[in-house]
Formats: structure tokens, C-alpha cells, sequence
């Protein structure tokens, strides 16, 4: 792994013309005039983790088959899904690169720190309880990844230069589903917790990340939501009904943290108002393509592609696992939890359209 710093007086010449030409890439997305994106740094949950969890005794991983079935060269690099991730392709639509490293590579180039990693985990979340019982790296973990990051970009090419990346780069924050489905409705429901208050935690716990992440330098920031939860294939298989029908409460749940979140984020940009927190709503965009699917031409929304579709996720979705579909174009979920690559792609780039002014 190129992480450590050079000796050598010339590294910091050599980055920096690196930088000069990575910050000329064109974005897919049209960004403000007289504004660049140099790197794109990633926090959060499975549905942007491309394989920190690879070397972690954890079943929340997924560097198998089929997992990366239609990924480049057909490879399963921890990506939970069939091919990218979101945070693949927000690299690619704002023009830095096209697929997001782990921190974790082991194959981890020095390219890759000017213009960002993921820090992400799967099965983590705000609520600390959420990492802990899945064996999964914590917000708190991926902090101190971040701040170890922040040094080695300083050994590379400086502290000025260093400040100016981490204050330019876009940092996504994509967790909250893992508190709710699995901590919630699992650990903490039958324990005197209402909703409500569960969700109050989680804001609280998300700002203060925010404001550690405020407190090293960073200045833009996107907080996605969590999505229709009760919509999900596992979440229909476990508590709706015969039908398997989207879970209303959880759904409601879902609705309930998002508008809290977005409320939270509000209150930060009223305190720091050098800074940029971009609520994004993903809820409604995933919404949108169950409820109408045929729009954007998939066939099957109520069940993943690996397996029945019902419950497999993660070490339930494997090379031994039956009845794998075929053409996972024709599906929004790859497996019980998580969208496919090309639900993903469409999702990215509606939302990045909506959102990116908001960073400038």
C-alpha cells in the first residue's frame, strides 16, 4: 500500500503537477464556472463501501461471488452490489476518477489520496451499538482513518496544499439505514425506545461527526438520507405481510429521520456558515423508480436478483447461492438490501443534477 510519505524534496513537485492535471478533468456534471472538485472523500455504510470490510471477521462483507458479477473483469471487490456503487459513479460524474478506492486497499496508489477514498464500512451507522454488533468499522473509526489520511496528504504535498484539498473535495456521509432496520426494530425496539427520540440520537450523533469533520478542515459536505426502508426485499420478506407488501411503518420511521436530518443540517449551516451541509434525498428517487419502474425500464422491484431475492444479503448471497437471475438490468435490487449497479447509476445522476450548486 503507497502510503507512506517520502524524504525526497522532489515528491511534493511531482504531486502537485499531478494534481494540476486531475484537477483539469472534465466533470460530467456541470459544476459552477471557475470551480473544481479535487477529490471526492466517502463515509458510511456498505452502499459505499468498495471492501474496507474485505480483511474484517465480519459477515458483513461481500468479496465473493456473485457479488461484482458484472464489475470490471467480473471481480468482487467488497462492492455490495453487482458491479459500482454509488460512490463510483459520483467520482466519475464530477470528473475526479472513475471508481472510488477503499483506505483499505492494500493496492491503494498514491493517485489515489489526491483524489480521495472511501472510508465506509458495511453495517455501520451513527448509532455506535450499529458497528459494534456486526464486527464493522464505526464512525469513530472512520475518523480516525480520515485524520490519518489528512497526514499522509501533508507528508505528500504539504499543509497548505493539503487544507485546500480537504476544504475543496466533496465529502458524502450515506449511513442511518443499519441503525433503523437493524438496530432499531431489532435491539432497541423492545427496550422503552420510541422512534422518535431514536431518531433525535442519530441527528445528534450525526452532527457531532459533522462537526469534528467541520473542525479538520472540510467545507462541503452532502448527508444522504436513508432510503423507503420498508420497501426493501428483506424488509418486505420480515414484516410485510403475505404479500410482501412496503412495510408503512418503517417507511414512516424512514420519513421521520430524514426530516429530522434535514432539520439538523439546517441548524449547522445557520452556525457555520463557511461551510456547505447538502441534505440529499434519496428516499424519493428510489421511491419513484418502485412505485414506476417501467420508466426507467425495470421489470423486477419487490425482490434482489441473487437468490430467491428475499433475504439473501451478504453471506446469504454467495457462489453456492440458487436461482441467481440473469440480467440483473431488470432488477432495482441486486440482493435483499441493496440496489444494482445500474439502479444506482440512475439514482447518482438525478441526484448530483438536483444537488451540486449546493456546494458552491
Amino acid at each position: 500500500m503507497l502510503l507512506s510519505s517520502s524524504s525526497s524534496s522532489t515528491v511534493p513537485l511531482i504531486v502537485s503537477l499531478f494534481i494540476t492535471i486531475l484537477w483539469s478533468t472534465e466533470a460530467l456534471v456541470k459544476l459552477p464556472e471557475n470551480e473544481s472538485v479535487p477529490a471526492l472523500i466517502v463515509f458510511g455504510d456498505s452502499i459505499v463501501d468498495p471492501g474496507n470490510n474485505n480483511n474484517l471477521i465480519t459477515v458483513a462483507k461481500s468479496n465473493y461471488p456473485p457479488y461484482g458479477r458484472d464489475f470490471t473483469g467480473g471481480i468482487p471487490t467488497g462492492r455490495f452490489s453487482n458491479g459500482k456503487i454509488p460512490s463510483d459513479f459520483i467520482a466519475e460524474e464530477l470528473g475526479i476518477k472513475n471508481l472510488m478506492p477503499a483506505y483499505l486497499d492494500p493496492n491503494l496508489q498514491l493517485t489515489d489520496l489526491l483524489t480521495g477514498v472511501s472510508f465506509a464500512s458495511g453495517a455501520s451507522g451513527y448509532d455506535p451499538l450499529t458497528p459494534k454488533s456486526a464486527s464493522a468499522f464505526s464512525q469513530r473509526d472512520q475518523l480516525e482513518m480520515f485524520k490519518d489520511y489528512i497526514e499522509k496528504l501533508k507528508g505528500l504535498v504539504g499543509e497548505e496544499r493539503t487544507s485546500t484539498i480537504i476544504s475543496k473535495s466533496i465529502i458524502f456521509v450515506v449511513q442511518g439505514s443499519n441503525d433503523i432496520t437493524n438496530t432499531y426494530y431489532v435491539l432497541r425496539e423492545g427496550q422503552n425506545h420510541d422512534f422518535a427520540s431514536y431518531a433525535d440520537f442519530l441527528v445528534t450523533s450525526a452532527s457531532s461527526f459533522l462537526k469534528e469533520l467541520y473542525g479538520l478542515g472540510v467545507r462541503r459536505v452532502a448527508v444522504v438520507s436513508v432510503p423507503p426502508l420498508g420497501c426493501l426485499p428483506s424488509q418486505r420478506s420480515l414484516a410485510g405481510g403475505v404479500q410482501r407488501e412496503c412495510v408503512d411503518r418503517y417507511n414512516e420511521a424512514a420519513e421521520l429521520f430524514n426530516a429530522k436530518l434535514s432539520s439538523g443540517l439546517n441548524s449547522l449551516n445557520t452556525n457555520f456558515p463557511l461551510a456547505r451541509f447538502v441534505y440529499v434525498d434519496i428516499y424519493n428517487p428510489l421511491l419513484d423508480i418502485i412505485q414506476n419502474p417501467q420508466k426507467s425500464g425495470f421489470e423486477v422491484v419487490n425482490k434482489g436478483c441473487c437468490g430467491t431475492g428475499l433475504i439473501e444479503v451478504s453471506v446469504l448471497c454467495n457462489r453456492y447461492t440458487p436461482c441467481t437471475c440473469d440480467d440483473a438490468k431488470k432488477y432495482v435490487f441486486w440482493d435483499s438490501f441493496h440496489p444494482t449497479e445500474r439502479a444506482y447509476k440512475i439514482i447518482i445522476h438525478e441526484i448530483l443534477l438536483r444537488y451540486v450548486d449546493g456546494f458552491f
